[in-house]
C-alpha cells in the first residue's frame, strides 16, 4: 500500500462457502482467505463488502473479523445463483451490482478480492475490473508460507501503463500494428503516420463501422484489407473478408447481391442466393464507393448495421449476420446528403470513425519509400529484380515530388509507372530514357478530360465504356449532358425528343429516356444532375 494514499480502503469479495465457513475452535488452525485480509499491519481495511449466498453462514467470520479489526465495517449482501457456474447469470448479477453501487474513487480506494468464489465468478470479477465497472485494483490472498507462517497478499493494478516494461512492450506492439497498416513502408509524413496510429487504435478496440474517404487511388481498398488482417490478428474478426465496389451494383441486382434472394423472388431467380452481408458474418464487409448505392439499398443497409439482421429479397424471415463494416468513398457524402442522393441517417451511422486518406501529392516525402515498395512488389510478382540507375532515380524523384505533378490517380499511377519502367528496363536497370518516356506518358494521361467524357467514366465501368462504338459513345455522352442539366427525366425527355413527340398521339418521354439509359446499364436517377 502506498503510504501517501490516505483514502479509506474498501474490499469487495465473495464469502468462501468452503474455506471461509469453518466454525469451532479448529477454525483458527485453518487459513480463511477473507479473514486473512485483516491480518496484515500494512493493509488496513475500513469496509468489507461481502457477497454471501446465505448471510447466516457468515456470522462467525464476521465476528472474528470484527474482533481482529474493530475498525473494519463488514456489510453482507445476499447473493444467490441458480447455478454459480453459469457465466451469463454470474456476470449479469455482478454487473448489476457494479452499476448500482455508489463508487467514489476520489474519496475511497477499492480492492476486488479474487481468491474466493467459483472460477466463473473470479473471471467475471476480473473482466468487470479490467473494464472499470469496478474502479478498483485486484487483491489476491494466499495461505501462510515460509518461516513467518503469515498469510500473504498481493495487489494487482490493471492499469498496465504504470508498468514500464509492459508499457514498452505495448508500444512496440502498437508500432508493429501501425506498421502493418502501412505494409511495412517507412513513411515519413508525420500527419499520415499519426493517422495510421489512430486507425490502428480504432481497429483493435472497436467493432463500429469505419469510413475511409479520399481521392481515387489513395489506397482505401488496400488499407481496408490490412485493417481486416489486423482485426483478425487481434481476434476481433474471422478470416472472412468480403468486398464489393458499389458502383458495379445496378438496379434489382444490387439488392440481391447485397442481401441475397430466395428462389422465385423475381424473374431469373432460379435458386436461393446468399448475399454479401450474409457471407461476411463474423468477418469484415468492405463496401467501396458506398456513395454509389441507391437510396433503397442504403435504407436496408442502415437497418442491417443497426440490427445485425436483414430480409433477403423474396424471403419471409430475416437473416442474422454479425459483420463489421468498412466503407470507402471518393465522394463528398455531406454534399450528397444535401442533394438527396445519400441518406443522412446512414451517414451519421458510418461517420463515427471517418478517416480521410491524403492524395499522393500531399505526401511528397513518402514518395521515395513508396517507389522502393513498388519495386519490391514488381520483383515479387515477376521474379525479376529491377533497380534505378543513380541518375534515373534522381530524375524520377524530382519529377514525382514536384508540386506541379498531378498524380491524378495517386498510387495507382505510381504503381503503374514503376511497373511499366521495370518491364521496359534493359539489364535489370531503369535508365534515364525509361524515366523520360514515362514522364511524357504520365503527363499525357493527366490531360484534362472533357466534362461529358468524365460523366461517362463515372457512370460506366471501364469495360463497358471500352465496348461502346464511337457513335454510341458520343450519343450517350450528349444524352447524359442533357440529363445533368435537367430536373427530371420528363424534362430531359422533352428536350431530347422535342421533334418526334409532336408526331406522337401519346407521349411518355420519361419512360422512353429511362429505357434508353437502361440499355447501357445506367441508373436513370444517377444520370440526373
Amino acid at each position: 500500500m502506498s503510504a501517501s494514499d490516505s483514502r479509506p480502503v474498501v474490499v469487495l469479495g465473495f464469502f468462501g462457502t468452503t474455506l471461509d465457513a469453518p466454525r469451532g475452535p479448529k477454525r483458527w488452525e485453518r487459513w480463511r482467505p477473507t479473514y486473512s485480509i485483516v491480518e496484515h499491519d500494512d493493509l488496513l481495511v475500513d469496509r468489507l463488502e461481502l457477497w454471501c449466498p446465505d448471510p447466516s453462514r457468515a456470522d462467525v467470520l464476521v465476528e472474528d473479523i470484527t474482533r481482529a479489526s474493530p475498525e473494519t465495517k463488514v456489510r453482507l449482501h445476499p447473493f444467490a445463483f441458480d447455478n454459480a457456474w453459469d457465466f451469463p447469470q454470474v456476470y449479469g448479477a455482478l454487473h448489476d451490482f457494479a452499476r448500482s453501487y455508489p463508487f467514489d474513487p476520489e474519496q475511497e480506494r477499492y480492492l476486488v478480492h479474487l481468491t474466493t468464489g467459483t472460477h466463473v465468478a473470479q473471471i467475471c470479477l476480473f473482466l468487470l475490473t479490467e473494464t472499470r465497472f469496478f474502479p478498483a485494483q485486484l487483491l489476491q490472498t494466499g495461505p501462510p508460507r515460509g518461516p513467518s507462517r503469515r498469510p500473504s497478499y498481493e495487489i494487482i493494478d490493471l492499469d498496465l501503463s504504470r508498468y514500464d516494461s509492459i508499457a514498452q512492450r505495448f508500444e512496440e506492439e502498437r508500432r508493429a500494428r501501425a506498421g502493418s497498416l502501412k505494409a511495412g513502408i517507412a513513411t515519413r509524413n508525420e500527419a499520415f503516420n499519426a493517422l495510421m496510429a489512430q486507425i490502428e487504435r480504432v481497429a483493435t478496440s472497436s467493432r463500429a463501422p469505419i469510413l475511409l474517404t479520399g481521392p481515387t487511388g489513395a489506397g482505401k481498398t488496400r488499407l481496408a484489407r490490412r485493417i481486416h488482417a489486423l482485426k483478425q490478428a487481434c481476434g476481433l474478426a474471422s478470416e472472412v473478408f468480403v468486398e464489393v465496389n458499389c458502383a458495379t451494383l445496378r438496379g434489382d441486382q444490387a439488392m440481391s447481391t447485397l442481401f441475397g434472394h430466395r428462389r422465385g423472388a423475381f424473374t431469373g431467380a432460379i435458386a436461393d442466393r446468399k448475399g454479401l452481408l450474409a457471407r461476411a458474418d463474423s468477418g469484415v464487409l468492405f463496401l467501396d464507393e458506398i456513395g454509389e448505392l441507391g437510396l433503397d439499398e442504403q435504407a436496408m443497409l442502415l437497418s442491417a448495421i443497426e440490427d445485425r439482421r436483414f430480409t433477403p429479397v423474396g424471403a419471409e424471415r430475416p437473416v442474422d449476420s454479425d459483420f463489421q463494416l468498412i466503407a470507402g468513398t471518393n465522394r463528398d457524402l455531406v454534399a450528397d446528403v444535401d442533394a438527396g442522393r445519400f441518406r443522412e441517417d446512414l451517414l451519421a451511422r458510418i461517420h463515427l470513425w471517418s478517416f480521410r486518406l491524403p492524395a499522393l501529392r500531399e505526401r511528397p516525402e513518402d514518395i521515395e519509400p513508396n517507389v522502393d515498395f513498388e519495386l519490391e512488389r514488381v520483383a515479387a510478382e515477376t521474379g525479376r529484380r529491377v533497380r534505378f540507375s543513380k541518375e534515373a532515380r534522381a530524375h524520377f524523384l524530382a519529377f514525382a515530388t514536384h508540386p506541379t505533378t498531378a498524380w491524378r490517380n495517386n498510387f495507382r499511377d505510381l504503381g503503374a509507372a514503376i511497373t511499366r519502367m521495370s518491364t521496359l528496363a534493359k539489364g535489370g536497370r531503369i535508365g534515364e530514357q525509361e524515366v523520360a518516356d514515362e514522364i511524357v506518358r504520365l503527363r499525357r494521361s493527366w490531360t484534362p478530360v472533357p466534362a461529358n467524357e468524365e460523366r461517362l467514366r463515372r457512370l460506366l465501368p471501364p469495360e463497358d465504356l471500352a465496348s461502346l462504338d464511337l457513335f454510341d459513345r458520343h450519343q450517350l455522352a450528349w444524352v447524359l449532358e442533357v440529363c445533368a442539366r435537367s430536373e427530371s427525366l420528363a424534362a430531359a425527355g422533352r428536350v431530347l425528343f422535342d421533334k418526334s413527340r409532336q408526331r406522337r398521339k401519346s407521349t411518355n418521354d420519361a419512360d422512353r429516356l429511362r429505357k434508353y439509359l437502361l440499355r447501357f446499364g445506367i441508373d436513370p436517377k444517377r444520370a440526373l444532375g
